[in-house]
Order: structure tokens, then C-alpha cells, then sequence
């Protein structure tokens, strides 16, 4: 069994329209949920839409004050990724806003040259995971993978962007995943790739800070502009706090090298 336990607070300067990605993809066998909105404790009511890859985002309008989110799951067993249609191969090899592919397409070449399949994916996780340190704070919400790849620091959704470009330049279709991943350090929405290989979609993390086996799918997508956990229009917010906690029955060991499937 995996446990998320989120607590956010919000502060709105004015009436908003919010859109959350924290829920588990539909298809996760979920035992207990409760998710609560509230605007200076007042119940806000939301409705859900499913997206392209099964996420559930959860929508509402509301007005100035302070918003509080509280959201608690456990969820049992996995459950198998969907395959991949042929518009799935063909989107997610297309460069897209931050996995700029085709910008980095030389130096991709000129690093993975000759390696194909699974070879090719874990060289490319070793080369982010070796040249890109992690390095809280240290990136802005707009860098994609050119400015990763200048800047060698970032954080879980840096990290994945370059190993995106990295694979769809070498012809790989690979595609981001947001996820709560127990036995996280620090604990935060985690986000990790899905690479194409023989078939499969094979989860890779870059950044090495949790193990694969556990982690839960919330959003699927060509990157973070389709994954963030939170997305508001029609004025500014500041995030106040923001709390997370997410366990599992056990953390098994993950060298990295196993292939392993989103569950």
C-alpha cells in the first residue's frame, strides 16, 4: 500500500481559475480518498476532467483569500501502463516547450552514437545523473532542457527534461510523469521519464532520490507544461506552504540499472 498525505496553502490576490493535477491516474485501486478545498474555510466545490493519459484534474473558480488543500489517499497493488498508440509514438518523439530535442540533437549524437535500445536509455540516465547536479531552488519554472544542459543543476523536473531531449533526439519517444515517490528526500511532486523500448513503456529517474517500484502516477505528458501539479489563471498566487508526506508498505532497493514499469 502507498499513503500521500498533501497539505497546501495558497494565498489568491483576486478571483482565479485553478487547475490541480494531485490525484492518483485513474486506475490506481484506491482505498481510502478525501480531497478538500477550502477558501478562508469556506468549502470551495470542484469538478473533475479526465485528461489525454488518464489524469484527473481537478477544476474550480474561486476568489481572493487564503486557499487550503488537503489531500489524503491510500492506494493498493499496481497497475499495468497502457500501451502506446501510434499518435503516443509520433507526439512523443516531437520537440516540445521544455524537452527542446531538436536544439540538443548534436550533442546527442555526438555522446550516444552507436547505442540503441535499453543501452542507449540507461547511457543517457548515467549522463544526466553524471553532468547535472541536483540543486534545490536553483532553476526557474521556465528553463527547459537547453538551459539544464548550461546551467549542470536543477531539480527532479530538470533532470527530466534533459533526458527527454536526450532521447527523442537519439529517436527514443520518452514522456514525463509526475508521481509521488515514497522514500523521497526531500519530499516534494516528483517527476521521471517513460522511455519506449521493446515495446514498453520503462521508467527511468535521472535523479536517482527514490526507488522506482513505488512510485504512484498522478499526470502524464510531453513535459511539465502538461504535468505541473497546478495550474491558475487570471491572477498571481504565492504558495504559502506546502506539505507532503508519502509512504509505502516497503522501499525496496533500486540500483537503477533494472528495468522497471510505472505501477
Amino acid at each position: 500500500m502507498r499513503t500521500v498525505n498533501v497539505h497546501l496553502e495558497l494565498a489568491l490576490r483576486g478571483r482565479t481559475n485553478m487547475v490541480f493535477s494531485m490525484t492518483p491516474a485513474i486506475g490506481a485501486t484506491i482505498a481510502t480518498e478525501r480531497l478538500e478545498f477550502l477558501l478562508d474555510g469556506v468549502a470551495q466545490p470542484s469538478r473533475e476532467i479526465e485528461d489525454a493519459h488518464a489524469g484527473r484534474l481537478q477544476v474550480f473558480e474561486t476568489n481572493r483569500g487564503t486557499l487550503t488543500v488537503d489531500y489524503d489517499v491510500e492506494v493498493v497493488g499496481r497497475t499495468d501502463p497502457a500501451p502506446a498508440t501510434e499518435l503516443d509514438l509520433i507526439t512523443y518523439l516531437r520537440p516540445s516547450r521544455y524537452a527542446q530535442s531538436d536544439s540538443l540533437t548534436p550533442i546527442a549524437r555526438s555522446e550516444f552514437r552507436g547505442l540503441t535500445g535499453y543501452v542507449l536509455v540507461q547511457a543517457i540516465t548515467d549522463w544526466v545523473f553524471d553532468h547535472i547536479a541536483y540543486v534545490p531552488g536553483s532553476s526557474q519554472p521556465t528553463d527547459g532542457a537547453t538551459r539544464t544542459l548550461t546551467s549542470r543543476q536543477g531539480v527532479c523536473r530538470d533532470f527530466a527534461h534533459v533526458t527527454i531531449a536526450f532521447l527523442r533526439a537519439m529517436e527514443i519517444p520518452a514522456r514525463m510523469v509526475s508521481v509521488y515517490a515514497p522514500g523521497l528526500i526531500p519530499m516534494d511532486f516528483h517527476a521521471v521519464v517513460e522511455a519506449w523500448v521493446d515495446g514498453q513503456w520503462w521508467v527511468i529517474d535521472s535523479t536517482r532520490l527514490a526507488p522506482r517500484a513505488t512510485l504512484l502516477r498522478i499526470a502524464t505528458g510531453r513535459d511539465a507544461a502538461d504535468t505541473a501539479w497546478l495550474t491558475s489563471t487570471w491572477t498571481d498566487l504565492a504558495v504559502n506552504s506546502m506539505a507532503l508526506t508519502v509512504t509505502a508498505d516497503e522501499l525496496p532497493f533500486d540500483d537503477g540499472y533494472e528495468r522497471v514499469q510505472l505501477g
